[in-house]
C-alpha cells in the first residue's frame, strides 16, 4: 500500500476501513464496519475482534494517505 502514516483523530461518523487504532495499548487494524443505530458504529478488526464506536467515542488513528493524491491548494 503506497502513502505515508498519520495521525488523525478519529469518531464514529469518520473512523475508516485501514485505519490503524490503539485500544487499550494494543493497536488494531479496521477491517470492516457496520451502523448499529444512534450513530454508533460496530468495527471488525482484522484480528476478528469487535469494537462498537459509540457517537462521542474519540480514537486517535493511523492512517495511510498518498500526499501526491487529493485536493489541489487555491
Amino acid at each position: 500500500m503506497k502513502g505515508v502514516l498519520v495521525s488523525v483523530e478519529i469518531d464514529a461518523t469518520t473512523v475508516a476501513v485501514g485505519d490503524q487504532v490503539m485500544i487499550g495499548g494494543q493497536g488494531f487494524t479496521v477491517h470492516d464496519m457496520a451502523a448499529a443505530g444512534s450513530g454508533r458504529k460496530r468495527l471488525l478488526f482484522t484480528t476478528g475482534e469487535t469494537f462498537t464506536m459509540q457517537r462521542t467515542t474519540v480514537l486517535w488513528a493511523a492512517r495511510r494517505v498518498d500526499p501526491r493524491v487529493g485536493s489541489r491548494r487555491r
